[in-house]
């Protein structure tokens, strides 16, 4: 009788979570916190130092943090499209923030060798830092083998080294206040690996690696650092049409449609600013059916073998992208997909 209950108990907590998580659009955790965590309030007066602020989901972030009264330092290499995303950001925070209160800082990432000085000058200006978020970076639409190396090394010094750096630099400042937070985007791609993403996909394994292992090393040390893994599935932003392609030099060139199944750059930009508040260690935010399939990889990684084997590689494509007809758009990899898989009007 005991063990029918139990089972009938478990029976209903899958059906009860599988509904769930094909409804929302971030994981359990983070709807939870959304609806009964700590408010984004919660980070009101905080200082947050956000790289690649100039566009996509930096950008929106920072505008949902300046409506709660958040500091920001907004980092990027286009200072006029940072002066922009600052006047929103004062805007935005209705009368909580000055001029004084959002540093637009223009930096570029691939400048190691200036990231020290960069955080000093944000430092200088508000006397503190509290969060970092790492935010800079591009994606990639590639066939593995074509892929030329410095494409994976450029992509590699931008994704992960850069990242890497600047948040060492960080956690000595914190490892001096005896706290602080460091947050990167990374993506859904760092969780389950996707088809002509080869290098993007290894570099966010990469990060997700590094900062895991910080998070433990930190344990039960006088630092209380908290780290979390920001990983969004498709969202319209810039984000894809400056994406690397298999030689260097060149982008992807396609941007997003407003039709294709993704989500907003605002909402994404809020999740990630509840994230922050909450200290998660890693959220995931993408809607139907790219979350759904995201716990399966995870959780049931033998079924998602047998699934992957019977869905061609150009219909997961697809659902990363979120648009149907992408990959017969006038484009390299697209014509090429087509050829590979078949014409796209056959599903």
């Amino acid at each position: 009788m005991i063990a029918a209950i139990i089972c009938i108990a478990i029976a209903c907590y899958i059906i009860f979570y599988t509904i769930t998580i094909c409804l929302i659009d971030c994981d359990v955790e983070l709807a939870f916190y959304e609806k009964f965590g700590k408010s984004i309030g919660h980070l009101k007066g905080k200082v947050v130092f956000i790289t690649g602020a100039s566009s996509g989901i930096g950008k929106h972030t920072a505008l949902t943090l300046a409506k709660y009264g958040v500091k920001l330092v907004l980092a990027a290499r286009r200072r006029n499209c940072l002066e922009e995303v600052r006047s929103q950001c004062i805007t935005n925070s209705g009368g909580q923030l000055t001029v004084n209160d959002v540093l637009v800082l223009p930096m570029d990432m691939l400048d190691i060798n200036s990231h020290q000085k960069q955080f000093d000058m944000a430092l200088a200006h508000f006397g503190q830092i509290d969060i970092l978020l790492n935010n800079a970076g591009r994606s990639q639409r590639a066939f593995w083998e074509m892929t030329h190396l410095t494409v994976d090394k450029e992509l590699f010094e931008l994704n992960v080294f850069s990242v890497v750096n600047l948040t060492r630099i960080a956690v000595n400042y914190f490892n001096s206040r005896g706290h602080g937070h460091v947050a990167v985007t990374s993506s859904l791609a760092g969780v389950v690996p996707i088809p002509y993403s080869g290098s993007y996909s290894g570099a966010k394994y990469a990060i997700h690696g590094y900062f895991n292992s910080l998070r433990i090393e930190k344990l039960r040390t006088n630092l209380k650092l908290a780290v979390t893994l920001l990983c969004p599935g498709p969202t319209y932003t810039e984000f894809l049409q400056h994406s690397f392609i298999e030689v260097p030099g060149k982008s992807y060139g396609i941007s997003a449609s407003t039709t294709d199944r993704r989500l907003t750059g605002e909402r994404c930009g809020y999740l990630c600013a509840v994230a922050l508040a909450n200290e998660t260690r890693e959220s995931w935010m993408g809607i139907f059916p790219v979350l759904p399939f995201s716990y399966l990889s995870v959780y049931f990684p033998v079924i998602t073998n047998w699934i992957v084997a019977i869905v061609t590689p150009q219909k997961m494509f697809k659902m990363r992208d979120g648009n149907e007809g992408i990959v017969t758009e006038n484009s390299a990899l697209g014509h090429r997909i087509a050829r590979v898989y078949g014409s796209t009007s056959n599903g």
